[in-house]
This record gives structure tokens, sequence and C-alpha cells, in this order.
């Protein structure tokens, strides 16, 4: 199926481009989000008419999306969750939840702008993109700890998951010295 395209779409196109799309995504995603429209000589018409206006409101969204941006770019934010030893968390760190904390810190961002391809399952600093308009994606640190002084901890470089890691050797002589001390000169 063939679709004008309403707004630059990505890997798919710019504005105002006559693209060849499989009939599902069009019907699925493109049309019923305003992305584009079919391409009919009616609805060619139709939007080169209105070009200009949706060239203007794609540019002011733009630019409204650049300021946001801006504030936006680099910033940390912290997420408390549990998890076990080995930094595995019980749960996960969902796009929602991404888009919860942004908000409650003064950014208004919708959880489809996050784009995170699986949930979050692990302690530590992650870095998420945030496409806030077509053109203008910037990059977030999410910091998911156990507790806030964990956290502080991470944001300094400190590794909070290691696990303490034992010789074999040295575990042999421990249970050596364990036996020892249990059985005395008892033989086995």
């Amino acid at each position: 199926m063939e679709v004008i395209l309403l707004e630059r779409v990505a890997k798919l196109g710019q504005m105002g481009e006559t693209v060849k799309v499989r009939s599902g995504y069009a019907r699925n995603f493109l049309l019923p989000r305003g992305k584009a429209l079919r391409a009919t000589d009616a609805n060619k018409k139709h939007f080169e008419a209105q070009r200009a206006q949706l060239e203007a409101r794609n540019l002011e969204r733009r630019k409204e999306a650049e300021v946001v941006g801006e504030k936006l770019n680099g910033q940390s934010f912290i997420i408390l969750r549990q998890s076990g030893e080995t930094g595995v968390l019980y749960g996960s760190v969902s796009t929602r939840d991404l888009a919860e904390i942004m908000t409650q810190n003064g950014f208004t961002v919708d959880r489809n702008q996050i784009a995170i391809n699986q949930p979050i399952k692990t302690i530590g600093l992650h870095n998420v993109p945030v496409v806030l308009h077509p053109e203008v994606e910037v990059q977030v640190t999410i910091n998911v700890a156990r507790s806030p002084e964990e956290a502080e901890r991470q944001a300094r470089g400190e590794q909070v998951t290691t696990r303490e890691e034992t010789n074999l050797d040295d575990l042999g002589l421990e249970v050596g010295a364990a036996l020892a001390e249990a059985g005395g000169d008892e033989e086995l």
C-alpha cells in the first residue's frame, strides 16, 4: 500500500514522501496515529493544499522538543527497587516507570517516547534514549539501586554488585581446616 507521510517516520521517510509499506503497518499504525494518508489522487491534492500548515506545525513541535531536550539531555534519575545479591531485580523497570519518574521530576515525557526494547532487569547505571520528536532524541541515565546510599555509590562509579570470589585452592584449605577442627585426628 502506498501512503503519503504527514511527518518524518524513522527508517521510512520524510514528510511529504510517498512510500510503499505493508498494508497492516499502514492500517494499524500509520493511518490511526495520523502519521500518513493513503496515496490517492484526492489525498495528494489535499496534502499539497495543507503542506505549508503541516510543515509549520512540525517545525513548531520540533522547536518545543528541542527546548525540552536541552533540559532533559544528560539528566540522571534514581529508581529504587529490590534485588538479589547478584543485582538482578525481583521485578523490572518498564517504560511506564521511567515516564513516571521523569514526570515527577518536572519533565513531560510519555512512555511511548522512551526507546528501550526490553525492560531493565538489573541494578546499575543504564543509558536510555528518549525520542521527543522524530528529529530530536536525547539520552538520560537511569540509576537503578536498592537504596539511596547505593545509588550515590553507583553514581560515583563504584561497583555495588561484586561478589566475593573464592579460589578453589583456598576453599580446599578452608574445608581441610574445618575438618581438622571438627574431627581432630579421625580417619575417614
